[in-house]
């Protein structure tokens, strides 16, 4: 008896933003590993998604590694012109790409909204605007928005804001393209132990243990715990799923 299983995304083209390391990269890993070939998308990490398409490689999987800003037009427009000419196709794309800066509201500026905003929302939608010239139909489109969409933190007003946003572009496009039969969807992860929290100065603060302490599953999230989700919401197995805001959090609200 065969135990080949037909990978769920073989066959398709997938491109990851933000994927040189963290979320990113866990998600651009696991939907190679179920198939997909991968364009690792990065901003400024060159090594770290040379990194990711190596690992991707080794196992035997396809990936390419595109430097392109996503809180810019022209580096968008390259991405997917790379794209295209690596793979031809697009299938599945996932919004990671993302900045996070905490400051309470006496210390917000134009700068601290703007730099936000233009990655989280404005990179996302034009990045999405462009990836729908090449889906066809039964695409996924999944957006990476966060707990703080519907559970707001304090001293986070300008993030919180953006990944409320988030939530409602992604719940206003599912309804605009589904009649493209492209699906769009959002995970909304809780804390998780990546690269950007030790960088912060969270991994080990007292902030992090009070919502570990806070989280029903009694530990905060890795990098896996969201990209099973996201290769989930890639493959068919979601095929009746869209506009839906997924809270991977580990019960934490």
């Amino acid at each position: 008896m065969s135990t080949n299983i037909p990978k769920k995304l073989a066959g398709k083209v997938a491109v990851v933003t933000g994927a040189s390391k963290g979320i990113g990269a866990a998600i651009a890993k696991h939907l190679a590993a179920e198939g997909a070939s991968v364009v690792v998308n990065y901003a400024s990490s060159k090594s770290g998604a040379d990194k990711v398409v190596a690992e991707i490689t080794n196992a035997g999987g396809k990936a390419v590694a595109v430097q392109g800003d996503v809180s810019k037009k022209v580096d968008i427009d390259r991405l997917f012109a790379e794209t295209k000419r690596a793979f031809g196709q697009l299938d599945v794309l996932v919004n990671n790409a993302g900045i996070y800066e905490f400051a309470p509201l006496e210390q917000i500026t134009e700068e601290h909204f703007h730099k936000q905003f233009n990655l989280n929302v404005l990179g996302l939608l034009l990045t999405t605007q462009e990836a729908v010239k090449q889906c066809p139909a039964t695409s996924s489109i999944i957006n990476i928005s966060s707990v703080v969409g519907v559970s707001p933190a304090a001293g986070g007003v300008v993030y919180s804001a953006t990944k409320a946003a988030v939530d409602a572009v992604t719940k206003s496009l599912a309804k605009e393209l589904g009649a493209r039969k492209i699906r769009v969807n959002s995970i909304n992860p809780g804390m998780v132990v990546t690269e950007g929290l030790h960088t912060i100065g969270f991994a080990e603060s007292d902030f992090s243990k009070l919502v570990e302490s806070q989280t029903p599953l009694g530990r905060l999230g890795q990098p896996q715990d969201i990209a099973t989700v996201a290769t989930f919401l890639a493959s068919a197995d979601s095929a009746w799923i869209t506009g839906e805001t997924f809270l991977v959090s580990g019960g934490y609200r």
